[in-house]
């Protein structure tokens, strides 16, 4: 079809090449996979998110585990760390982030880079239930920071992932890698000020 700026025919190819295309245009020559449909992303992402705060659940130091809870509390701990109804408050945030992120991935076209994310997307919600285990249940915290900062890499990973593909879920990622960064920092203080207990 004629070029409204330049009055020549255009191909999906030749518009493909153009400076600024879409990603999609720029793939159309080859074959697309659609996302998949709103249901079963939804319960995937559901499913995945229930899964990791059920194992957060059975290790959470709260009232329902009142061992976990006096051995966290006789912790030494740096003076930055934040009270329990801070953690209360920021992990439901940060999960809602990581919802709608994977949930925009799930949707969007399957190819290389969206299967990426996804795949970073389900190993990250994964390490964040493992992680609990880590610490609270097998109380080993010299494991467990070095696994946080294992998870601000795959965090990062993610979120750069996922810009190459959904950029609203990618910015939904940022919140979850900061909230990594100081927990690392915080997991680390902990070990050190607490080697007898390791």
């Amino acid at each position: 079809m004629p070029d409204k700026d330049h009055g020549m025919p255009t191909s999906p190819l030749t518009r493909a090449s153009l400076p600024g295309a879409p990603e999609t245009d720029r793939l159309r020559e080859g074959p697309v996979r659609e996302g998949l449909s709103r249901p079963v992303a939804a319960l995937i992402v559901a499913g995945v998110l229930g899964t990791s705060a059920v194992l957060g659940r059975r290790n959470a130091p709260d009232p329902s585990h009142p061992k976990t809870r006096r051995w966290y509390k006789r912790l030494d701990k740096p003076d930055f760390t934040p009270p329990d109804r801070v953690f209360g408050a920021v992990w439901p945030v940060l999960e809602t982030g990581l919802a709608v992120g994977g949930y925009r991935l799930m949707r969007a076209p399957a190819g290389p880079s969206r299967n990426a994310a996804v795949g970073l997307w389900l190993l990250n919600t994964a390490m964040v239930g493992g992680w609990t285990e880590l610490f609270f249940r097998k109380r080993a915290l010299e494991t467990s920071a070095v696994a946080a900062g294992a998870m601000v890499v795959t965090g990062a990973a993610y979120v750069a992932t996922a810009a190459k593909v959904d950029r609203p879920a990618a910015g939904l990622g940022v919140p979850f890698v900061g909230w990594l960064a100081f927990a690392t920092v915080l997991a680390a203080g902990i070990s050190r000020r607490n080697e007898s207990r390791r």
